[in-house]
């Protein structure tokens, strides 16, 4: 599980985060939401030992992210935003040398890497360096890395960027059925149909603090609203989008508001 303790970080003056606590259990997907810069990088930044909180702490699995952090790394798979691969490797060394860093026994590696590249289509390239793949195809080998050791916790940060439609569907249903096996996932997207096909609960974030909390359906319900993303809006103060449109067309056609 993951249990947020109070955490505070600040960037020089400023407030990135404001005393946030909450937890996630085994067999649930909390989806953690917030427009750009309110809080959810330095979030997953923190909890993955990136960057450490001012204050405040947190455990994962039952280990603090402070005082025992290479305990923490071994119970954690970790999809980036925008994560940096070796290039000059191929794909198959890039995996070993993962492997390797979990002390993953080689016999393991060699059948869950095949599973694996299999089940997402880069079997055939899996000896081509990583600098000839597409972004898809990168983002493919960041989620096989993550999961390669069958960590007891995920953290997602946008791990559908760039992949096709059938490769998110198979995650999807991967996530469905880590879910079934009790895994802890936090995950963070801004595909909100997304989010509220998925998670079991939401966090929503917005300068640096929580604002709300709730399925789905009972954030929705909160605000009167029919979707997550109508209440998503509406909580974090967003803009007009039917608005924004017209004002952005009319800009266009170089008319006066």
């Amino acid at each position: 599980m993951i249990d947020v303790q109070n955490l505070v970080k600040f960037y020089d003056k400023k407030h990135a985060l404001r005393n946030i606590s909450f937890s996630v259990e085994p067999g649930e997907i909390l989806g953690f939401l917030g427009p750009n810069g309110a809080g959810k990088s330095t979030t997953i930044k923190i909890l993955t030992g990136l960057i450490p909180p001012s204050s405040g702490t947190a455990l994962i699995s039952g280990f603090s992210i402070i005082d025992q952090p290479v305990e923490v790394k071994k119970r954690f798979g970790y999809i980036p935003e925008s994560g940096a691969l070796f290039e000059s490797l191929t794909a198959w060394e890039y995996l070993e040398m993962v492997a390797d860093l979990h002390h993953l026994p080689a016999q393991i590696f060699n059948r869950r890497v095949q599973e694996f590249l299999e089940i997402f289509d880069l079997k055939e390239e899996c000896h081509s360096r990583l600098s000839d793949f597409s972004k898809g195809m990168k983002q493919k080998v960041l989620i096989i890395a993550a999961l390669l050791h069958n960590p007891e916790v995920l953290f997602f940060d946008e791990p559908l960027n760039g992949v096709d439609a059938n490769t998110a569907l198979v995650f999807k249903e991967l996530l469905r059925q880590f879910r079934e096996k009790g895994k802890t996932i936090f995950f963070c997207s801004h595909i909100l149909e997304v989010v509220e096909r998925l998670c079991t609960r939401i966090i929503i974030i917005n300068e640096g603090e929580i604002i709300t909390e709730g399925t789905p359906e009972s954030i929705a319900a909160k605000t009167g609203h029919s979707s997550l993303e109508l209440a998503f809006n509406a909580l974090t103060n967003g803009a007009d989008a039917e608005q924004k449109a017209v004002d952005f067309l009319s800009a266009l056609r170089g008319e006066n508001r």
